[in-house]
């Protein structure tokens, strides 16, 4: 035994080490330290209890000379150790959040963290602790556009009240159409997904031509009305509006959210409506697309079916459409609104405040 080591276990120390051993849940690094002050009462050597615990003998020393100190609760706890490198200043700190929240000093757009860990000389690797502690990501940006519209509120409870609340007998409908979706095809053919790699895809394409998709999203059963034409002015919108009229039920108003695009509210288009008094346009506030339902199922036909899709013809196209909306309609789900209208004026209030206050 090393010189120096002189230890005494009691039986009561021997209980309470023998059962952290046997102890199905004791932590294995408690069953090895007590292990090894069990061997050492035995009268077992260094190098046979580094054998029997598979431990180095500084490992051994050190749980040694932990019990002749501390006893059994020495073996159960770590002891703290100071940290590797100080901990960054509070001044620095509070240098590095200022500058990220302004404009950097040279020809950039945001910071950069070798930009940054250069201008205050630090490690990079700081400056990302500092920006993750602060919730900053100077590199992201999130686009907006707030309305001007005078009339917002009362349009967007005119909307939201057609979601929530459809009247009787009446069909509720969102309209609007996605123009020039292209026919883009590769100039070389991708390989397949496989195990450890990605499908792949030439970064450059052929443009085929373009066609816009009319569509009309039913609120009440989320079922879609589709039609593929080759402009989106008035004239097209018209047929659109005879496609839907020939599919809806002779006995129920028709009621049709828009957008404001110039178009849908062309004369020959009023007076399609006037020709037509079962029909109620209802038009979201300006800048609010994003309120009209229709959009979201343009969102997901682009990310399912458009986005990563090789179209030799425009044909090949439109045909990709088609059985994609026909799809959809075998198992349509209503749509349901969630949001309250109120708290989405109050933030749009917010908004203008704080653009006012930036002016």
């Amino acid at each position: 035994m090393r010189a120096g080591i002189n230890i005494a276990v009691t039986a009561s120390d021997k209980t309470r080490l023998e059962a952290i051993v046997a102890a199905r849940g004791s932590p294995q690094k408690h069953v090895w330290r007590s292990r090894i002050i069990l061997l050492t009462d035995q009268g077992l050597g260094t190098l046979a209890i580094m054998a029997a615990t598979a431990k180095s003998k500084t490992c051994v020393w050190r749980w040694q000379e932990r019990f002749m100190a501390e006893g059994v609760d020495g073996l159960l706890h770590d002891k703290t150790r100071p940290p590797g490198t100080a901990p960054l200043e509070t001044a620095v700190v509070d240098k590095v959040v200022a500058l990220t929240l302004e404009p950097p000093d040279h020809e950039a757009t945001h910071w950069t963290v070798r930009a940054m860990a250069k201008a205050v000389g630090i490690a990079a690797s700081s400056v990302v602790k500092i920006w993750h502690d602060h919730g900053l990501a100077p590199h992201r940006w999130r686009s907006f556009k707030l309305s001007n519209d005078k009339a917002f509120a009362e349009k967007l409870h005119d909307v939201v009240g057609l979601f929530l609340s459809p009247p009787a007998h009446a069909i509720v409908l969102s309209v609007d159409e996605k123009s020039q979706i292209q026919a883009l095809d590769r100039t070389q053919p991708g390989l397949p997904l496989k195990r450890g790699r990605g499908a792949t895809m030439t970064h450059d394409y052929k443009r085929n031509g373009t066609t816009t998709l009319f569509a009309a999203l039913n609120i009440l059963d989320g079922s879609v009305i589709r039609r593929n034409m080759q402009r989106h002015q008035h004239q097209e919108f018209i047929r659109f509006l005879n496609t839907i009229e020939d599919e809806m039920p002779e006995d129920k108003d028709v009621h049709v959210i828009l957008d404001n695009y110039a178009t849908h509210k062309q004369p020959k288009v009023r007076a399609w409506l006037a020709r037509h008094p079962r029909w109620t346009f209802h038009f979201v506030p300006t800048s609010c697309s994003w309120l009209n339902a229709v959009e979201g199922f343009f969102a997901k036909l682009t990310r399912r079916r458009l986005k990563n899709g090789v179209f030799r013809s425009i044909v090949d196209l439109q045909a990709a459409i088609n059985r994609f909306i026909a799809e959809h309609n075998q198992a349509p789900r209503p749509f349901v609104w969630t949001a309250d209208p109120d708290e989405i004026s109050a933030a749009v209030r917010r908004g203008h405040q704080v653009l006012e206050s930036i002016r």
